[in-house]
């Protein structure tokens, strides 16, 4: 079956380009606003707790959510759906510890925590360069799987066509960027989720109506599409199999979705897009109900792709498990709701970028350039100018890397950059909030620990070299027997932390930690903190 069997290219592309337009409307209108760094970093920190949830939202719900988990339950069944439940579950993480916080506590970046009370250069140095490592994963994963998608809703099924339209992704979202900053990019991501909500809703009531309303029927017909040894689709082990090391490998990969999410940056930005810290808790329970009813729609959409399309066919079109959900569309409503889906993935992949990219800037431009080059002696301007450069390289390096990551498998990319986050960010952050005796050394062993180990570990792992699915399927250099590494590289960096804190002649500073503590807890003093940018 070739890609042009199911819908009309024109079709997708003239919705596509419908979306892209208004956007961007959206995008230069609220550009007008961009004034300061505060306004650029995080849009005037005057979204309410619903705008800003809704955002999160958006941010959230990347391809890997809505094309890979809906593969992977069609493929894989009750395993595929774990997907889910661990991308769910690491939201109470991330609202038990770190939203209200953080907020509380820092301006625009993660780094702002860290270095409140610890050694401004070298820690804003590290958190920095975790950060930047975490959004190329991220980056990588999204591009990828732009150039997989286009396979499937454009016809495009040249290597050359897929880099094509890889640029073009990277060139808009280089445009939304600049132009409209955490404003523009904001607006991208709350239109994004509600057409991702509302067309996941159409498309489950459509599944449901189709079996009654009846989800026994729906388990029913996914069984029986499979063929023989269907029911596999219905109990636990059909892809991590029984052995020890394939369910140590899963708990592996769950450890790093449940604490990853507290540490990644992009997400961790967005809290400072609210002016007050009940609006920072407002925006997170927003985000968990919206997230939680769109995980749902999945365990739906997935069974209802095995049961109407058929886990052989899913397999045998251009893009593989992540054509589950085009396909479904495609044999619910024909052409248009196909375009109306496959734009709705476009607009998906282009909303994750844009969030991505203004998290690295604000990284690179606010930690390594205004506080460890210029020392915290630069006005705003010139802050913001370098925040617009950078965005520039980073586009390039994204559409770069993106076209030779084609074909790779996106979700390893994206529980990559989450065994980062979980590794690298999140201990430091959990010490520097509740820790009075932790200190720069701890830090500096912690993020750096962490991140060499998971990255050492990866390398070494099944998931790059010494299997059919790896990266490098000829090569044999695996000798850590997990796929994910966050097993053992996430309690080595909480490990280090300790170790290194200890190790460290570096008195601690307890009025500073009182001071933090009384901010964290309370807000007072963060405006103060912004009112200096």
């Amino acid at each position: 079956m070739t890609s042009t069997d199911i819908g009309n290219p024109w079709v997708n592309i003239g919705i596509f380009a419908a979306f892209v337009l208004v956007t961007l409307i959206i995008v230069f209108r609220a550009s007008r606003q961009n004034k300061s760094a505060a306004d650029f970093y995080a849009g005037g920190r005057n979204f309410t707790g619903p705008q800003n949830g809704t955002a999160i939202a958006g941010d959230y719900l990347s391809a890997a959510s809505f094309l890979g988990i809906c593969g992977a339950i069609a493929i894989n069944g009750y395993d595929g759906f774990l997907y889910s439940i661990g991308f769910l579950v690491a939201w109470l993480v991330a609202l038990l510890l770190v939203a209200e916080l953080l907020r509380n506590t820092g301006r625009f970046t993660m780094a702002d925590v860290l270095s409140f009370r610890l050694k401004q250069r070298p820690v804003r140095m590290a958190a920095a360069l975790a950060t930047l490592l975490v959004v190329f994963f991220y980056l990588l994963a999204q591009m990828a799987g732009a150039g997989g998608l286009v396979a499937l809703l454009l016809g495009v099924e040249s290597r050359a066509g897929q880099g094509l339209v890889i640029a073009v992704v990277g060139a808009l979202m280089i445009l939304y960027v600049l132009v409209g900053g955490m404003k523009g990019t904001t607006w991208v991501q709350i239109i994004k989720a509600v057409l991702l909500i509302a067309g996941s809703a159409i498309m489950t009531a459509w599944v449901l109506a189709k079996f009654g309303f009846n989800l026994s029927d729906l388990l029913g017909a996914a069984v029986d599409k499979a063929g023989p040894g269907g029911e596999a689709l219905l109990e636990p082990g059909k892809q991590y199999g029984e052995s020890a090391i394939t369910k140590l490998s899963f708990l592996s990969l769950a450890l790093a979705l449940v604490l990853g999410t507290a540490g990644l940056p992009h997400v961790l930005m967005r809290f400072y897009t609210v002016p007050t810290a009940k609006e920072a808790r407002r925006s997170v329970v927003w985000a968990i109900w919206l997230i939680g009813i769109f995980y749902l729609f999945t365990l739906v959409l997935g069974y209802g792709a095995g049961a109407l399309v058929g886990p052989e066919e899913i397999m045998s079109a251009p893009g593989g498990v992540n054509s589950a959900a085009p396909l479904l569309a495609f044999a619910l409503g024909g052409e248009i709701l196909l375009g109306l889906i496959s734009a709705v993935a476009f607009a998906t992949i282009l909303a994750v970028v844009a969030g991505l990219t203004i998290t690295a800037a604000a990284s690179f431009s606010h930690d390594i350039y205004a506080n460890v080059i210029k020392k915290g002696k630069v006005n705003a301007d010139s802050e913001v100018k370098i925040a617009r450069w950078t965005v520039v390289v980073i586009g390039v390096v994204a559409i770069v890397g993106g076209i030779f990551a084609q074909n790779q498998n996106v979700a390893f990319l994206v529980a990559l950059a989450f065994a980062v986050a979980a590794s690298a960010n999140l201990p430091t952050i959990v010490y520097s909030l509740f820790w009075k005796r932790f200190n720069t050394a701890g830090a500096l062993w912690s993020i750096y620990g962490g991140l060499i180990s998971c990255i050492v570990l990866i390398v070494l792992s099944p998931t790059v070299s010494g299997s059919e699915t790896a990266m490098f399927p000829g090569a044999d250099f695996a000798v850590f027997p997990l796929t994910n590494p966050g097993l053992v590289s996430i309690p080595l960096a909480f490990l280090l932390g300790i170790v290194g804190t200890f190790a460290s002649k570096e008195k601690p500073h307890p009025e500073k930690f009182a001071e933090m503590e009384v901010r964290s807890l309370t807000g007072a003093g963060a405006e103060k903190a912004t009112a200096k940018h």
